[in-house]
């Protein structure tokens, strides 16, 4: 019998609880790939991180560039996406490049 304890002997629990609960505060995502948003999110461009120059002059090509207001319009079955007041359809690979700062409205 001398294994067993009461639970009210324990009366540490409670502060070691608000000791975990204390290092993992929530957090929200402010910024992230374009490949990652649900339809309907905006945000603005931050960095395209690529190193393939097809992606590159894509992007400049359709006007995407730091400072660009973006809306994720539809993510499937192909990605489009809403830039100054223009809708046009992205591939994968070139979402992938893309991050933004996500913004609520």
């Amino acid at each position: 019998m001398d294994d067993f304890y009461h639970l009210s002997s324990f009366h540490f629990l409670p502060s070691i609880c608000n000791y975990y609960l204390e290092m993992f505060t929530p957090f929200t995502v402010t910024g992230c790939s374009l490949e990652l948003l649900k339809p309907g999110d905006k945000g603005i461009v931050t960095v395209c991180k690529t190193q393939d120059e097809k992606i590159r002059k894509k992007l400049i090509a359709l006007g995407i560039r730091t400072g660009t207001n973006i809306t994720l319009e539809q993510q499937f079955p192909s990605i489009l996406i809403k830039a100054a007041n223009v809708t046009m359809s992205i591939d994968r690979e070139t979402a992938r490049a893309i991050y933004i700062r996500v913004v609520d409205v």
